[in-house]
């Protein structure tokens, strides 16, 4: 029910979109300034944060389109489109030809790492844990049960999330580890969120572009998130511990804005990564592929989660990479102590 909810969300928002594409879309040539000019009117009339990052597209487009010549080599231009690309600084912007895909990566590695695999795996799981589509877990102690999941585009089924949570539900507490997760499936936040509550909540908040205006968006419609179904197993009541870092993007940043709003869950780490915009896709006339944020998604409050969540009060907490290479992991060591409390 949950997967047919948010699809459903998803194509009533991209339909308007989808439908906008298919009318008095002007026509470029495939040349240099071509199809410049055509990424240019793509991105500048859909991209969806102008606003919130003071960006003026016209003018960038503008200074960046100087430096096109008629002779301008595809490789050189590529390289032009990208770096007017980069001044979105937004991961979820990419530009695919046959030979490169570009990437705004400053997002995540201007900030610590926070994270080492090789020291959770040695140090705190001694290689020793139950796995199953994608998912670590484990009993830390007889009172903390762990999970890892590094990443949303493992697909959960639900009887997989039954048997991890068979086998951690005698526990008092649960860290749910997603640092380094870059994010992947929606329909995957509401199957894990679905197992932590006991009614129906308003996760968080979509809109699309209704015109080529940095302003120009629809009501918000509310992304509803529901128990799972009846004879399941759900982990209710019980504190429960999220671990993140600036590497946690896109469905995982969604993720940590669900969870941070139920009672008995805390947020522990670094600030997320953000990317709280459904990806759009569309095409240049020579064939290379453009991607970029398209619809807003926001907190349960209707907040703006573009630029990441912020660990809960208190909770902000981080690691250096000379103690994770001593097998200290000043993050989960936190969790734990909070947990033991």
């Amino acid at each position: 029910m949950l997967a047919k909810n948010i699809f459903g969300y998803l194509y009533i928002l991209l339909l308007p979109i989808l439908l906008c594409g298919c009318h008095d879309t002007p026509e470029y040539n495939d040349d240099p300034y071509g199809n410049f000019d055509a990424l240019a009117d793509i991105v500048g009339s859909r991209y969806c944060f102008f606003q919130e990052k003071d960006i003026d597209w016209k003018t960038l487009c503008s200074e960046y389109r100087k430096k096109i010549k008629p002779d301008t080599k595809q490789l050189e231009l590529f390289q032009i489109c990208s770096d007017l690309l980069d001044e979105l600084k937004d991961g979820h912007v990419n530009l695919s030809s046959r030979f490169n895909t570009s990437y705004y990566r400053a997002w995540w590695s201007d900030y610590p790492q926070d994270f080492n695999l090789r020291t959770l795996q040695q140090y705190y799981l001694k290689f020793n844990y139950f796995t199953t589509t994608g998912i670590d877990y484990t009993m830390l102690s007889k009172e903390i049960a762990y999970m890892y999941y590094p990443s949303f585009s493992y697909g959960i089924s639900e009887n997989n999330l039954d048997y991890i949570l068979a086998l951690l539900s005698e526990s008092k507490g649960l860290i749910i580890d997603i640092r380094d997760n870059g994010g992947g499936m929606l329909t995957n936040i509401g199957s894990l969120v679905g197992r932590f509550i006991k009614e129906e909540r308003t996760g968080g908040y979509i809109r699309h572009k209704t015109g080529p205006g940095y302003d120009a968006f629809s009501d918000p419609y509310p992304i509803k998130y529901k128990p799972a179904r009846d004879g399941r197993i759900m982990y209710l009541d019980k504190p429960i511990i999220v671990l993140t870092n600036r590497s946690c993007f896109s469905a995982a940043n969604d993720f940590v804005s669900v969870m941070k709003q139920l009672p008995n869950v805390r947020i522990v780490g670094a600030r997320t990564g953000g990317g709280g915009g459904l990806p759009f896709s569309s095409e240049l006339p020579n064939g290379w592929a453009i991607r970029f944020s398209a619809c807003p998604i926001n907190d349960s409050e209707d907040r703006l989660t573009e630029f990441g969540i912020d660990p809960s009060p208190g909770c902000e907490v981080h690691c250096t990479d000379a103690q994770l290479a001593e097998g200290k992991d000043a993050i989960l060591d936190f969790a734990i102590a909070n947990l033991l409390k």
